[in-house]
């Protein structure tokens, strides 16, 4: 037979754009418009239908910037319209879409006169049924067009002024295309679908595969039977056709693809939050209108923030998703406020993360959530398994880490366990997608692509426009419908996230084991962009710390109300600001605007609830006490206390030489040379030189920062060959005066990074274990990124870096490409590097990128080690102005230091000493008799009932026992999970007012004492 296949998938295709399409809508009508533009902001609708609308012509150029334009739409439909068989009346509006990427440019609501919302209009989704109209066959109804611009920029990653509302001009972006009353054929658009299923798959089958050909002959006789002008009058005959090839049942081994529809709205990205509301508004209508036309379409809803703004700002709409979460088509998943970062947020936002997610849940809907649910998010903390599980979670999805530059994950199912040893079923779909538009290639890719065959048959599969969201369309279901039986595709079926992971659990058995994080290749410089997002995000962390435990301890020493709800709104404004494109720094400059302002603001509410309290635990008087919020004792001051600190050391003596400066405390000994680099730093109890020979402490380094692609995302591995180290100091000298903790000395550096003048103040105090370093930089440079250095003579084979709960070891060598490809590593508040017997911890107040390199040294063989913290990048995308301006940046270097040491190390560097004046100090709520034992959180119970919680972690990785007494009466003390429910807690022993613990490393324990 001759091979004419290419010549009939041409003339498929022509027939389907020229003749198929435009006989979807065959008669159309313009309707009359009018128009009013908002004059700032978006306005609530009832307030916007209450301006005066004056008229407005088709085609006329519309929106500056993240303007919003009102459409009002009216008409009436001729009466033959929609009144034949299978036929219906709809308005299609065109807001002057482009074809690509929906969800990145403008939008649309359609509003009711009354205020209610019919649906979205988006670039894939441009109609509205009359029926929803309400209005017989009159058209009057409203838009509301959102101009939000396309930053974008077909992912060439160029400056644009477009993110900041101060820079993006007043040019109006979009043109109004068609706006017009329309008749759907209802077969034609059937047939359309068909064709659309059966060409997808039919390119995707191989060649020699005999069902290949059969649809091809399938399609060539629909060509030939249709009349091309007359295609609704042959669309019943031509889908006649197809009904055969259609109706081929899928091969009994086909793979099995659980579809949910999804909308993975970001919550702040390349728009600010207040788009973001509206996003989820636009989705969330479009959703459950196509829940009404189609009750076996199911939909998984990930943030209960972006509930939460239903409820609060278009709760009509909310109410018609309280009515489909009971109709099990519109599901809770996930269980966190919002999708947030998993490698910076410390442990306990993240536990709180759950928390109020999952309270939210259940609070509003009845569900509680099993899934953790971040398909987007940058990698994945190791200590994300055991915070899940104590959330009363059992599973988690991923997609991002198919993003990978260098190694594949080797399975798509499997258990996670992190570092305490918990393990949680987790699926990281094959289809490479949460944004799947259910067409043939996706799911011929899921099924190519799933590693675990011959153990496994199933996968899930998100599907719906994300990112800027849209969700599903009507075509998307019309996808899954003719896939669920089909020879030559996998079998899909429409469900929920929980049926798939409980169908799935239960047929792999036993499963593959994936062991510690879960690092993304990719993506390295979101530990460090945006600066002043980060030092907000670790401040507030500390301050929201403080502000509870000083709040729980008035409320029980001095019957102080506690400031529940007022700490529950900056919480989940601090969580909100965790959402993977803030924290991160990767969104447009009015998104950290944003932040910066919030963090301000939650650091004045926190400061506030913390000077009352103090004032209430402390009582009035004029005696000055140290309030000791750290696990660890300060100054002669307890842990979690508040008393007189007591003066501790002796003075710093200092000695110059050769014009840099020795300081000395006692403890540790330092020299800063002349260039005010760290020429030796020795501790008095081990007595070793932790500066490698040759080497300094305290160098920067300029690196050139141009990534081949996502800016603000990336730091590639090549950064490392243009570097200018800056070791010449433009001033060095010396400031005496007191400290927090005693007389200190200060070195005082001023030198130059590139254009941008440095201020560095090497300081050390009496009785302190460490040298501090703060820097304040004036940050002018344009891709570059700054680093400081420490290299040290340190034989160590691998680093520790503070996670959640606890700690992550990391090889220091490249002996395999998944060692290579973690050229850029995330730590919280500390990092450690070790040989046996000695070590040095690295501690910081708001930075988490760091790298750690080894090398061999000729001349003696030693090892030096070399630890580099991350303190500044300028990316050029989306935000061309990342971090301009002034930063102060500190960190610790403490020599001679154990893990335990680098525990408190890193509270110490974020716990400042807090002075207030009282009449008498404040005994800690609890005790802990091992050390290794340490308070995360201390608050009151959620359920208002006034039991104290307290959260505790082994922080050492080490078997460790101990005891927790209250000290406080209390009637009985339990363990409960982390929405303090009720547990059984292996380890845990509770007593009437203390609990006997014997923890495995890193275990996380939350108690709750009734009062």
């Amino acid at each position: 037979m001759h091979d004419d296949r290419r010549l009939t998938e041409v003339r498929l295709d022509r027939f389907l754009r020229d003749r198929i399409a435009p006989a979807v809508h065959s008669r159309t009508l313009p309707l009359t418009l009018s128009g009013w533009d908002a004059p700032d902001e978006p306005v609530p609708a009832l307030e916007a239908l209450r301006n005066e609308f004056t008229p407005q012509e088709h085609g006329a150029a519309w929106g500056r910037p993240w303007s919003t334009k009102w459409l009002r739409l009216q008409g009436e439909v001729p009466e033959s319209w929609g009144t034949a068989d299978g036929t219906s009346v709809e308005i299609l509006v065109d807001l002057g879409f482009s074809g690509d990427l929906p969800g990145f440019q403008c939008e649309g609501i359609a509003w009711r006169s009354d205020g209610t919302i019919i649906k979205a209009i988006s670039p894939r989704n441009q109609y509205v049924p009359l029926k929803l109209l309400g209005g017989g066959m009159a058209v009057d109804f409203y838009v509301e067009a959102a101009a939000n611009p396309d930053l974008s920029q077909n992912w060439t990653f160029a400056a644009t002024p477009y993110g900041d509302k101060a820079t993006s001009g007043s040019e109006p972006k979009y043109r109004l295309g068609r706006i017009a009353i329309a008749e759907l054929n209802q077969t034609v658009w059937e047939l359309q679908q068909d064709i659309l299923t059966l060409s997808g798959l039919m390119h995707e089958l191989p060649t020699e595969l005999p069902r290949r050909h059969e649809i091809l002959r399938a399609l060539e006789r629909m060509l030939d039977i249709m009349d091309p002008e007359n295609v609704a009058g042959t669309a019943e005959a031509g889908r006649a056709a197809l009904a055969g090839v259609l109706s081929r049942p899928a091969y009994a081994s086909a793979h099995q693809l659980v579809a949910t529809g999804h909308a993975h709205i970001d919550s702040a990205w390349l728009w600010p939050v207040r788009e973001t509301i509206r996003k989820c508004a636009r989705t969330f209508s479009n959703v459950v209108a196509l829940m009404d036309e189609d009750p076996g379409f199911i939909f998984s809803c990930s943030s209960a923030q972006q509930l939460a703004w239903m409820k609060e700002y278009y709760p009509e709409l909310f109410g018609r998703i309280v009515d489909k979460v009971r109709a099990g088509q519109f599901v809770p998943v996930g269980g966190m406020w919002v999708e947030s970062d998993s490698n910076m947020p410390g442990g306990e936002a993240m536990a709180r993360q759950f928390l109020e997610g999952k309270n939210f849940f259940l609070a509003e809907f009845g569900v509680d959530c099993q899934e953790a649910w971040l398909p987007d998010t940058f990698g994945y903390s190791a200590a994300l398994p055991q915070i899940i599980k104590a959330a009363g979670g059992r599973w988690f999805l991923t997609q991002k880490i198919s993003w990978n530059q260098v190694n594949r994950m080797p399975h798509h199912t499997f258990n996670w366990e992190g570092i305490d040893g918990t393990r949680v079923f987790t699926h990281f779909p094959p289809v490479d997608s949460y944004n799947s538009d259910l067409s043939a290639r996706d799911l011929a890719h899921a099924e190519r692509n799933y590693r675990d065959h011959g153990r496994g048959t199933t996968s899930l599969v998100p599907f719906g426009y994300g990112d800027g969201g849209g969700g599903p369309t009507r075509e998307m279901l019309a996808a899954a419908h003719r896939t669920a039986d089909l020879e030559g595709s996998p079998k899909v079926r429409i469900g929920s996230a929980a049926s798939f992971f409980t169908h799935a659990q239960a047929e792999y058995e036993p499963l593959p084991v994936w062991v510690g994080e879960m690092y993304l290749e990719l993506h390295r410089g979101t530990y460090t962009s945006q600066a002043k997002t980060k030092r907000g995000n670790r401040r507030s962390e500390h301050l929201l710390r403080e502000a509870e435990l000083w709040s729980a301890t008035a409320a029980v020493r001095a019957g102080h109300s506690y400031p529940a709800a007022e700490l529950k709104r900056l919480w989940r404004l601090v969580l909100l600001q965790q959402f993977h494109d803030i924290l991160p720094g990767s969104s447009i400059a009015w998104v950290h605007q944003d932040a910066e302002r919030n963090y301000a603001a939650v650091e004045r509410g926190l400061e506030a609830i913390i000077t009352e309290a103090a004032g209430a635990a402390l009582g009035t008087g004029n005696r000055e006490f140290l309030l000791n919020a750290a696990p660890h004792e300060r100054q002669g001051v307890p842990a979690l206390a508040a008393a007189e600190p007591v003066p501790s050391g002796q003075p710093v003596a200092v000695t110059e030489t050769n014009g840099g400066y020795i300081l000395d405390n006692g403890l540790i000994r330092a020299v800063v040379d002349a260039n005010g680099l760290l020429a030796s730093l020795m501790d008095y109890a081990t007595g070793r030189e932790a500066i490698a020979p040759g080497e300094s402490g305290n160098i920067l380094e300029l690196h050139r920062d141009t990534p081949n692609e996502w800016d603000a995302w990336d730091i590639d591995a090549f950064y490392r060959r243009n570097v200018v180290r800056l070791v010449e100091a433009r001033s060095v000298t010396l400031e005496r005066g007191p400290g927090p903790e005693g007389l200190n000395a200060i070195v005082v550096v001023e030198r130059m990074a590139g254009s941008s003048a440095v201020t560095q103040r090497i300081a050390l105090a009496a009785g302190a274990d460490s040298l501090t370093i703060s820097t304040v930089v004036d940050w002018q440079e344009s891709e570059k990124l700054l680093k400081l250095g420490f290299a040290l003579d340190v034989r160590a084979d691998r680093s520790a870096a503070e996670t959640q709960f606890g700690h992550v070891f990391r090889p220091t060598h490249l002996n395999t490409s998944w060692e290579a490809a973690k050229f850029e590593i995330c730590a919280h508040r500390w990092i450690h590097v070790a040989e046996p017997g000695y070590g040095v911890a690295i501690s910081n107040a708001s930075s988490y990128g760091h790298d750690v390199t080894r090398n061999i040294r000729e001349d003696d063989g030693g090892t030096t080690t070399t630890v580099r913290v991350s303190l500044l990048r300028a990316p050029k995308f989306p935000d061309p102005g990342a971090d301009q301006g002034r930063h102060e940046l500190q960190v610790t270097i403490r020599p001679g230091a154990s893990i335990a040491d680098a525990v408190e190390e890193g509270y110490r560097t974020n716990l400042a000493p807090r002075l207030a004046r009282g009449a008498h100090g404040v005994q800690p709520l609890f005790t802990v008799s091992n050390e290794a034992l340490i308070i995360e959180a201390v608050k009151l119970a959620e359920d208002g009932s006034g039991d104290v919680i307290v959260r505790l972690y082994e922080s050492l990785g080490e078997r460790s026992t101990g005891l927790v007494t209250a000290n406080f009466p209390v009637t009985g003390a339990r363990a409960v999970d982390l929405l303090e429910r009720p547990v059984d807690a292996p380890g845990v022993t509770a007593a009437l007012d203390s609990a006997e613990l014997t923890l495995r490393p890193f275990q996380l324990v939350t108690l709750r004492f009734v009062r």
